[in-house]
């Protein structure tokens, strides 16, 4: 099992990692001209972003000589990563098509995973200038202002020094139910079991929101239910189950009610939803 030590040691490259890749997203972004937008395998959308970012991290996380399971990554054969023991499991620009629209949407999720859980997690959303950090066992937190830097070298102690515990107190109560949606992938079943929540609130609201940034908000209290009715990736839930899990949330597959599973041959995830702490479902 990581130590505390070892947590120590490996919080600062997970985080300036999580930092530098915004910072390469961010320069990408004010150029909205050059995107160099191109579709993969699965036809999703990839952009200049995406690879710089990508590239950022592996870089940045290679001198830890932990393997990277990457979005953006060469394809991995799964007899290849199937006895990893410890690896990096990384998203570098998670809510592509939120980038394109150009709606602020988008984030960077690093994850660390010990025998395929998760042990330590960053989602960093680079326009909002937030970071969410947790780990098993320790607490989920939000630390503000990290703006995007591309020579970001945090201290430990620089980490840890104000950041915010999770939820926050200051969402432990709603007077209705707010429910988030994907933004940009809804399905009839998503429409169906909003449908049925509204029967038993009325003055249920919905939001829509792109990206890991929902698990955030969930970890944050402001959302209190989830659904998900698409295909995703495990890149795109193991960093923000992790946060939603230490601020007292949880995130169960649907419809058999599991823990999602992780390092799979199929890395795509089953449908899924997550409660907030304050969730009275």
């Amino acid at each position: 099992m990581i130590n505390d030590k070892v947590r120590m040691y490996l919080l600062p490259p997970l985080f300036n990692a999580a930092v530098r890749a915004g910072a390469a997203i961010m320069q990408v972004y004010k150029n909205r001209d050059d995107y160099d937008i191109s579709l993969k395998d699965d036809k999703t959308p990839i952009t200049l972003a995406d690879r710089v970012a990508h590239r950022t991290i592996r870089e940045f996380l290679g001198p830890t000589r932990i393997p990277i399971l990457s979005e953006e990554g060469r394809e991995m054969r799964y007899d290849e990563r199937r006895n990893w023991e410890l690896y990096w499991l990384v998203d570098p620009l998670d809510g592509t098509v939120e980038f394109i629209k150009g709606n602020n949407e988008f984030t960077v999720n690093i994850a660390l995973m010990e025998n395929n859980v998760c042990m330590g997690a960053v989602i960093y959303v680079p326009y909002f200038e937030k970071m969410y950090v947790a780990g098993r066992g320790a607490g989920s937190y939000l630390k503000e202002h990290v703006a995007a830097d591309p020579e970001a070298s945090y201290t430990y102690e620089q980490i840890v020094g104000d950041w915010t515990p999770l939820p926050l107190a200051s969402e432990a109560s709603h007077d209705h139910l707010i429910v988030a949606v994907s933004r940009s992938h809804q399905t009839v079943e998503t429409a169906e079991r909003v449908a049925a929540l509204r029967n038993v609130h009325p003055d249920l609201e919905v939001i829509e929101q792109g990206s890991s940034y929902k698990f955030c908000l969930l970890a944050e209290g402001r959302v209190d239910y989830y659904v998900r009715t698409t295909h995703t990736y495990e890149w795109d839930t193991a960093a923000g189950e992790l946060i939603l899990a230490e601020a007292g949330g949880l995130t169960r597959s649907l419809p058999d009610e599991r823990e999602l599973r992780y390092n799979e041959e199929d890395l795509r995830n089953p449908w899924f939803y997550c409660r907030s702490k304050f969730c009275k479902l």
